[in-house]
């Protein structure tokens, strides 16, 4: 019987309600574990958000069984004031820097020579978030401080709490130990976080260290949750009998806690073996959902280490290989304007074309007019540009050196460029907007949103079609897609009667995607795909949802007060609510089904879809395959179980391939699933 199961089976046993709150408190711990650590779900999300709400209940009828490690105590209330100071029992060192494989080997010989002896050395990713000592006493998560200057931090606990990844409560822990690791926040969430910034006119993160550090200093712990911030640990501080004598055994017994440890972490018996982990990961690191800075080499005995000792700033036993950045200097040919969905105009560099990790770039954000005046920079300046979040094309700065008295100063648009309405800026913001609510600029981009894959998924609606219908005056809001007729269609260029049939028909059949893609679909601020899946299941018809409160909102464990707030200010709006019964009244479905779980024939796998399937598109056969146990994925990696490959397949099917990954080309799939249908 799996840990799991007990789990289940002590919480369905439970003779009282004491035994069924601290049941349930354990199961979905563990769940939690399960999820956000070995990123291997057991449980279906459905069943564990009733598992929650039920533990909610019980917690509040009866507060007495709260536990400090309770699922629902991530979340605390908000602070008041700066964060405390608090001093290290022992110094968070920072580390020495060597940045080519010659410092390597004299890192090494002079490690040899104080020692007498070659050691083994662990050579771990450096994360670039923000390094924190996590207090345990007897097991319970008591304490959580950032390095600060390596000796004075500031207290975090209510912060730090809210990481999933983090366990509340060790077993089997000794009676006092510090946990030492990286905050950082995912590629992914980088990316969200920075869409519904400018989106919502907020100044962007410039990479994820900066927002990772900013999600720790809020003094609001529901915003810090709302960042889904994750956490590798690495170390110790001050422990008492923890009996853990080496670096590779550190990190197993941190794996053994529930801990989050970084999984690329390798066993060297030689320097030589050192320069090949560093040169194999400088391109390696540039296809992981996270940033690093480095490579971490660490003598692997705790006796070595203390033998060699530390100077006053960093460890003699430690050094930090840093890569030379994937910077590339270009120019900037002009600055153009981009209007969203919301009417913030966001300005683009379009640039001489460079490549940068991995693709060609001819164009990077600006963000905003701030931004562009800070950093000075003009049409015609060389610049230098990298990936943020090795996927984002960014200009880091200018070189007026290279001036040539050609540049031309850029200034932010008074007037919209595509409808002439006066811009503005409001107060608090950095972004401008078309002061036009009914801009076209804005009503196609929201059109555009609206058609697209996870949203209302309208196949052959693109954003060149979305232009033609607008441009022959078809269409002016989302509403009128659901008006339009083969007859108008046809009086198209390029656009013939099957064309216009096919498109007529999907875009009948989207008016069934359900409660959770229309939410996201309408450009709710901050409410994304998923977050609309989410809210869809606890509330699964619109009616409900117009009349929620904030508070009530925030009873859903993904949903913080911001979204909250958003969601109850988006359903005030009377143009909001007129388009929502316009949708209606057109046949739009306003409801949620909650589905249930076909099968668990394919619980445990992992699987990957790449490539062009004949018989089925690829979200079709993910969803299928998803109802019968499967976790879809979109990249490859150890963890893959499986990879199903249509025509086409590229990068992927490789690495699979590499990996010795179990490969089903599409005849083998529909074998796999002809029972199902």
């Amino acid at each position: 019987m799996t840990v799991l199961n007990q789990l289940k089976d002590a919480y369905s046993k439970a003779a009282n309600v004491e035994e069924k709150t601290h049941a349930l408190q354990q199961l979905l711990a563990h769940c939690g574990y399960l999820y956000y650590v070995k990123d291997a779900p057991e449980m279906e999300d459905y069943e564990y958000d009733k598992l929650y709400r039920e533990l909610v209940e019980l917690e509040t009828a009866h507060p007495e069984y709260i536990t400090s490690y309770s699922p629902t105590q991530r979340v605390g209330a908000k602070l008041t004031g700066d964060f405390p100071k608090v001093i290290h029992g022992r110094p968070m060192l920072s580390l020495s820097n060597v940045f080519n494989a010659d410092e390597v080997r004299a890192f090494g010989e002079r490690v040899r020579k104080e020692l007498g002896h070659t050691p083994e050395y662990v050579v771990e990713l450096k994360i670039d978030g923000l390094a924190v000592n996590i207090h345990y006493e007897n097991g319970l998560f008591t304490r959580a401080v950032t390095r600060g200057d390596g000796k004075v931090g500031e207290d975090v606990t209510a912060n730090v709490r809210t990481i999933q990844s983090v366990p509340l409560y060790i077993e089997n822990a000794p009676p006092y130990i510090e946990i030492r690791g990286e905050a950082y926040m995912p590629h992914k969430e980088f990316q969200r976080i920075n869409e519904e910034r400018e989106a919502a006119g907020i100044a962007t993160f410039v990479n994820p260290r900066n927002a990772a550090a900013g999600s720790l200093r809020q003094l609001d712990p529901a915003m810090t949750a709302s960042r889904n911030l994750d956490f590798f640990a690495y170390a110790i501080g001050m422990e008492e009998g923890a009996n853990i004598h080496s670096q590779k055994e550190l990190l197993e017994a941190l794996e053994s806690y529930h801990f989050h440890v970084n999984p690329h972490y390798t066993l060297c018996h030689t320097i030589d073996d050192v320069v090949e982990r560093i040169a194999y990961w400088d391109e390696e690191r540039h296809n992981l959902p996270y940033d690093t800075d480095g490579m971490v080499i660490k003598v692997n005995s705790f006796e070595d280490q203390e033998q060699l000792g530390a100077t006053v700033k960093d460890p003699r036993w430690a050094t930090a290989y840093k890569y030379a950045p994937d910077e590339v200097e270009t120019i900037v040919n002009d600055i153009t304007i981009n209007i969203g969905r919301t009417g913030v105009l966001t300005p683009t560099a379009e640039l001489e074309p460079v490549f940068v990790s991995g693709t060609n770039v001819a164009r990077a954000t600006l963000h905003n007019g701030d931004f562009i005046k800070d950093k000075d920079i003009r049409i015609g300046d060389h610049v230098l540009i990298h990936k943020a979040a090795e996927i984002i094309p960014e200009v880091i700065k200018a070189f007026p050196e290279k001036r040539t008295g050609n540049e031309v100063v850029f200034t932010m648009p008074t007037q919209c460029p595509i409808c002439n309405s006066p811009t503005v800026r409001r107060e608090g913001e950095v972004a401008v907007r078309c002061s036009n609510p009914h801009c076209p600029a804005v009503e196609k981009e929201k059109i555009i949103h609206f058609a697209s894959r996870d949203a209302m998924n309208i196949e052959g609606l693109g954003p060149s079609i979305v232009e033609s219908l607008i441009r022959y005056k078809l269409i002016s809001t989302v509403a009128d897609l659901y008006k339009l007729t083969e007859d108008q269609l046809i009086t198209m260029e390029r656009m013939g009667k099957k064309s216009a049939q096919n498109l007529v028909k999907a875009i009948a059949e989207s008016k069934s995607r359900g409660l959770g893609r229309l939410l996201f679909a309408l450009g709710i601020r901050l409410i994304g795909a998923k977050a609309g899946q989410t809210i869809a299941q606890q509330f699964p018809s619109m009616d409900a949802l117009m009349n929620t409160t904030e508070e009530d909102f925030t009873h859903i464990a993904e949903i913080g007060p911001t979204m909250a707030a958003s969601l109850v200010q988006y359903f005030k709006e009377p143009h909001h609510r007129e388009l929502i019964e316009e949708l209606r009244a057109l046949g739009v479905v306003m409801e949620e089904t909650i589905e249930v779980p076909q099968g668990d024939e394919l619980a445990g796998e992992t699987i990957v879809l790449t490539g062009t399937l004949a018989s089925m598109g690829r979200k079709e056969a993910g969803d299928l395959l998803a109802s019968h146990g499967a976790k879809i994925t979109g990249s490859v990696s150890k963890k893959t179980t499986m990879v199903i490959a249509g025509e086409e397949a590229g990068s992927k099917l490789t690495k699979a391939e590499s990996l010795g990954i179990r490969i089903v080309y599409e005849a083998e799939f529909l074998e796999l699933i002809k029972d199902w249908q």
